[in-house]
């Protein structure tokens, strides 16, 4: 019984491996919008060890490389979203224990399982950063993986990369806080407290631990070993430029307070989410090298959010800011191409910049600009193919490839394929 076990978990073992291997693929005759070299008709993309080889017109293709014709398609990089919670069950989104809670990382609670994985990579997403929840004023440390359905979670996982830690300002951890437990914050004074208040502490057990270290070189045989605080330990990350921060954060107020905040501490601010008033302080986003990662049409909602506006995409692309639109949810992530094509009917921005708000700005915003997001010669083979341009909004996303490795094909996937009455 133990030997058939051990079979059983090397089988697994061994198809969850070569579920993940990377492929070599061509596709041909279709139009290629490599987002940075302009736009190809009839080009082919040649992907091999899951990295893009060659892309153009008249590219040799190897003999034994197998090749999809997408004529009349359009080819394009994987789309990528910036903020989701999908990978993960419901219930391991906030730790809701406590208004600081960095020592939690959401990699420990992958789900690779998630049947929200293939729906998502139904709308051509290749790549998400799924997030800890806003209820914290810090929460835990983010994650950045591809979406390999059902994978082991180390599969997934983009490595090398620096990860993200969750912020968040506003309405969120006042209500979970002051309003539902009576403790602070109960109020943006105490979001602000609390936010700086873990930073002095961090800075104070890093100076600790610095005149241990200087003390125990100098052969101090009455030292006590500092003890180790995880909160300490990932704030001690940020602090050291190993982590960044995405932050949760509505008004226009806040925005800049968390920028001159982050200035302040030395930290590393990525990403602001839920940026509705973003274009109220545009310029200041963009000299602060700061993108913004939000929604079209999302307005009205709560108090915070009012003052949101589709028109205001037009204000932040002329000042410069890297633009993300976000799903923020488990059913937005397949319609982000969709959410992109709404930045058209609002604003005058050509189609290409648009395009690059759901592929190289969010591969900026997580500092993978070098890896993925565009079609260009040792990038990561992560594409998706669209039946009509991606900002038709009568299109569908037709097949969406990882590193070579399909892992969404409308023809075999579709509901209606199988006799359904939807897709």
């Amino acid at each position: 019984m133990k030997k058939q076990s051990f079979f059983l978990l090397v089988a697994a073992t061994v198809f969850l491996t070569v579920n993940v291997l990377s492929q070599d693929l061509a596709l041909k005759g279709g139009t290629v919008l490599t987002i940075t070299q302009g736009v190809i008709p009839n080009g082919t993309v040649l992907i091999r060890n899951g990295k893009i080889a060659a892309f153009g017109k008249d590219i040799t293709i190897p003999p034994g490389v197998r090749v999809i014709d997408c004529n009349g398609k359009f080819i394009m990089p994987g789309i990528i979203d910036s903020h989701t919670h999908i990978a993960l069950s419901s219930g391991d989104i906030n730790e809701m224990t406590d208004p600081v809670t960095p020592q939690v990382w959401m990699k420990e609670a992958l789900y690779t399982e998630d049947h929200r994985i293939l729906t998502t990579l139904a709308g051509g997403v290749t790549t998400v950063k799924t997030m800890h929840g806003s209820a914290n004023v810090i929460g835990g440390v983010n994650v950045t993986i591809k979406l390999k359905y059902n994978a082991l979670p180390e599969e997934m996982i983009v490595k090398g990369v620096r990860h993200q830690l969750k912020m968040a300002l506003g309405e969120n951890p006042k209500r979970f806080y002051g309003q539902e437990k009576g403790k602070m914050p109960m109020t943006r004074m105490g979001n602000a407290y609390v936010m700086r208040q873990a930073f002095v502490q961090a800075k104070e057990y890093i100076a600790h631990w610095d005149e241990y270290e200087k003390r125990r070189k100098t052969g101090d045989n009455n030292l006590r070993l500092p003890k180790k605080d995880l909160k300490m330990e990932t704030l001690k990350l940020v602090l050291e430029k190993k982590l960044t921060i995405d932050c949760h954060t509505y008004r226009a107020d806040e925005i800049v307070w968390v920028i001159n905040f982050c200035k302040e501490f030395g930290l590393d601010l990525l990403q602001l989410s839920h940026c509705v008033d973003g274009y109220k302080v545009a310029d200041i986003m963009a000299e602060a090298g700061v993108s913004f990662g939000g929604w079209v049409d999302w307005w009205g909602f709560k108090e915070e959010a009012y003052d949101g506006c589709p028109y205001g995409f037009k204000i932040m692309f002329d000042a410069g800011v890297n633009i993300v639109i976000n799903s923020d949810s488990a059913d937005e992530g397949r319609h982000l191409f969709r959410n992109a094509a709404k930045v058209l009917k609002y604003n005058d921005i050509p189609e290409e910049e648009v395009l690059r708000m759901i592929t190289l700005n969010p591969a900026r915003s997580l500092e993978l600009e070098d890896r993925i997001g565009s079609i260009e010669v040792g990038k990561d083979g992560d594409i998706a193919v669209f039946e009509k341009h991606p900002l038709d909004s009568t299109t569908k996303c037709l097949m969406t490839i990882i590193e070579g490795k399909i892992y969404f094909d409308y023809a075999k996937h579709s509901v209606q394929r199988e006799g359904g009455s939807h897709e």
